[in-house]
């Protein structure tokens, strides 16, 4: 299921891009900071460093904000984070991984698990739903970089698992620990990706009506909303009818 562009568009369509992007840049320099702090603090030595600038290029992060960032990691003052995972069930039994970097590992879990009961869902142990997950490699170009059956060849002979491709770009999948030789080689096929990141891919998706759609989208915003948290991935499936209301409402 190609559903990771319809995810961004309903988000926008809500009006919430433009409130998240000082959090988001935020959310980002972190992982920049961090990844800098834990390896070279050359990106071209530093794989996850590189990943962590080209996403936050990929929405426009001023350079100078990027620099600092990394500048940052190399003082004796910055701050040291727990890379910590969540896991539990959203409404509609949606299995959602909550992924955070934190400087206190107690607030965090309290706001989580807060957000979970809240939002009518229930925070689990660890490994409690990322075995209905597969840990890839996704790499993402934009459709004007090839057709379908271009990207797939140039994608086989780089290494890469799937590839997924709709009017909207090409998503290529690998293995997690293969990410950085595959990028590196369709690099030099296709040009440089848009992104490219370590995400949770859905094995099987959990459909959702209108109104538990909401619910979810809900705790899905107020978890994103968390300056601790990073990422939110959930597996759930929803049609475009079900989308579009949420779009509306």
């Amino acid at each position: 299921m190609a559903g990771h562009s319809k995810w961004a568009n309903i988000q926008h369509r809500k009006g919430r891009q433009d409130a998240a992007r000082s959090k988001l840049f935020s959310k980002l320099s972190k992982e920049i900071t961090v990844a800098a702090k834990m390896g070279d603090p050359d990106p071209d030595k530093n794989p996850r460093l590189r990943m962590a600038v080209k996403e936050a290029k990929s929405v426009s992060v001023p350079k100078d904000v990027i620099d600092r960032a990394i500048k940052k990691s190399q003082g004796g003052d910055a701050e040291s984070y727990d890379e910590i995972r969540y896991e539990g069930y959203g409404p509609g039994g949606v299995a959602v991984i909550v992924e955070a970097m934190t400087d206190n590992r107690n607030r965090t879990v309290s706001n989580v698990r807060s957000t979970f009961g809240k939002s009518g869902g229930n925070l689990g142990e660890t490994g409690s739903v990322s075995f209905m997950f597969d840990r890839k490699g996704e790499i993402f170009y934009k459709p004007e970089v090839g057709d379908a059956d271009t990207v797939m060849m140039a994608a086989i002979e780089a290494g890469a698992e799937d590839v997924e491709s709709d009017e909207d770009g090409h998503w290529i999948y690998c293995a997690d620990t293969d990410l950085n030789e595959v990028a590196t080689a369709l690099e030099a096929s296709l040009g440089e990706s848009e992104t490219s990141k370590l995400i949770w891919k859905p094995q099987n998706r959990t459909p959702l009506g209108a109104e538990e759609f909401a619910k979810l989208m809900k705790l899905v915003e107020t978890l994103e909303d968390d300056d601790d948290v990073q990422t939110v991935t959930t597996n759930v499936d929803a049609s475009d009818e079900v989308m579009q209301a949420y779009a509306e409402g």
